[in-house]
């Protein structure tokens, strides 16, 4: 008889400077459930108390859901500079409020993401968030910042997954 698989609460985020996405489930690696999920609106202002905003609400998120691991989607260099960089500032405000709890923090592209829950690098927003629905089971409204976090959430616990059999064969 095969032991059973330890379960790992993790939380995905997806980052941004007007709304960051999370999303929690709890996995062995092969099976994940869905827990939770919402947006961290931040107010029109300066740009500086966006971040506190956004550093803020991760960590009202990880004292309530308790999270063991956290993923977090890397930024993506695109055609606009400016918002390459905003993004990349309201990812480490995120960043920070992760390691100012000790938690380990996992990174992953978008591609990575879509890749593995789609099978498809390229894949529209829309696709990964089918897919999200049909790997936790999900029904009703959904926005796209919170799939976008539950997909970061579940190409971690399948990433893992696949590392601990790899070791486990070893």
């Amino acid at each position: 008889m095969k032991a059973k698989r330890p379960s790992a609460r993790v939380l995905g985020i997806d980052p941004g400077s007007r709304v960051t996405g999370f999303g929690l489930i709890e996995t062995d690696g092969i099976h994940s459930r869905y827990l939770g999920s919402g947006c961290i609106r931040t107010a029109d202002g300066d740009f500086p108390q966006r971040l506190g905003e956004i550093f803020n609400g991760i960590r009202a998120v990880l004292d309530e859901w308790r999270p063991q691991e956290v993923a977090i989607e890397q930024v993506f260099v695109s055609r606009n500079a400016s918002s390459a960089l905003k993004l990349g500032q309201a990812r480490g405000a995120a960043i920070s409020a992760i390691v100012t709890r000790e938690l380990p923090v996992f990174e992953y592209t978008p591609a990575a993401v879509k890749q593995g829950l789609v099978g498809n690098g390229r894949a529209e927003k829309e696709q990964v968030q089918h897919m999200v629905r049909v790997i936790l089971g999900m029904q009703g409204k959904m926005g796209l910042d919170e799939s976008d976090a539950l997909a970061i959430a579940l190409c971690h616990a399948h990433s893992q997954g696949t590392r601990r059999q790899i070791e486990g064969a070893q």
